[in-house]
């Protein structure tokens, strides 16, 4: 049982499947097949964290298409939700996302599958203190590790949470987070970038071409350790298969069946098949949020524009606590009576 001085808990009252518990990945330990999880999309997962105002890596609560349903138990508790465009609703009234709010104990708050997205998120002030492991609080599923018993989220859960709360309830503003980088464009409307290599030179000039310039659909053999991509074949030069090495997240193999593959969170730390490219990190949360039937295309880009990339988007996520008004629909004449709207006054006759 966890520590009746906890502050504060959000129990699971029904979950579809794919709810778990995720930060920002178990990592150093690839060398010994360890899988390193955490989130789908990373941008999402970390401006909801800094929203909720938590170190950028805390635990936080990742949603699929399943749903969730949660209960305020406790305490207040300030949270963050951020990630495609599910529907949330707070005791049936919904809200809108990404935002920042505060639960009440006795509420309830539910997120659905929306127009797209295949992945949100929730951060809690203080973050969620589910028992480390190796370092990490990530789960991986197919390995039972880390979470909540390594595995997905399921009815009669209690989620702890974390005791330092910053910014604190009594300070928390509910809020609409202005993050204009989370409304970006699909991967049919601007192609996924990818940095070739290190097997490129498995693939024939046809093949390459083909991977560049054809369209491909994601089928619905799509988790969080791979996405399986439909389209055009793409011919190999040299065979499909190498000596194992190390998977990266984002790497794309392409097995015999001439079909890209695209390593995700939960990859395997090590593969044999070739591998033309890998996505670069910035639109790693693009791909994510794919959903299976979704097409892409693909731009070849090399190491020093990902890189530009990266740290362009990167500087933006800090400035999440930046992009945040209140919630309009939030507010009420009592809040406003109840509100000190003076901050001076100036003597005319002075």
């Amino acid at each position: 049982m966890w520590s009746a001085e906890m502050a504060g808990a959000l129990r699971v009252t029904a979950a579809g499947p794919g709810a778990t518990v995720q930060d920002g990945g178990r990592h150093l330990y690839l060398r010994y097949g360890v899988t390193p999880a955490g989130p789908m999309d990373w941008v999402a997962f970390r401006t909801a964290n800094l929203a909720a105002g938590n170190d950028a890596e805390a635990a936080a609560l990742e949603i699929s298409v399943g749903g969730l349903d949660l209960l305020c138990e406790e305490a207040p508790l300030a949270v963050a939700i951020c990630g495609g465009a599910f529907l949330w609703r707070r005791e049936g009234r919904e809200v809108p996302s990404p935002c920042c709010l505060v639960l009440q104990p006795g509420e309830h708050l539910t997120v659905r599958a929306g127009a797209y997205g295949a992945w949100c998120y929730l951060a809690v002030a203080g973050g969620f203190a589910t028992p480390p492991e190796m370092g990490s609080r990530a789960t991986h599923t197919r390995s039972g590790i880390g979470g909540l018993e390594g595995r997905m989220l399921r009815a009669g859960d209690l989620l702890p949470i974390g005791a330092a709360l910053a910014p604190s309830i009594e300070t928390y503003i509910e809020a609409r987070i202005e993050a204009p980088w989370l409304a970006q464009p699909s991967p049919l409307e601007r192609p996924l970038r990818v940095v070739p290599g290190p097997q490129d030179d498995y693939f024939s000039d046809a093949g390459l071409a083909t991977f560049f310039e054809a369209e491909f659909e994601l089928t619905p053999m799509a988790d969080r350790m791979a996405y399986r991509l439909d389209g055009p074949l793409v011919a190999h030069s040299r065979g499909f298969n190498i000596v194992s090495d190390g998977i990266a997240l984002g790497a794309i193999q392409i097995a015999g069946d001439g079909r890209p593959l695209v390593l995700m969170a939960d990859r395997q730390p090590t593969g044999g098949y070739p591998k033309i490219g890998h996505i670069a990190r910035a639109d790693i949360g693009r791909i994510a949020q794919m959903r299976p039937g979704a097409r892409c295309r693909f731009a070849r880009v090399g190491v020093a524009e990902a890189r530009a990339a990266l740290l362009a988007l990167e500087d933006e996520i800090v400035m999440t606590r930046a992009f945040l008004r209140p919630l309009q629909a939030e507010l009420s004449s009592e809040r406003l009576l109840a509100a000190n709207l003076v901050d001076g006054f100036i003597d005319a006759l002075a």
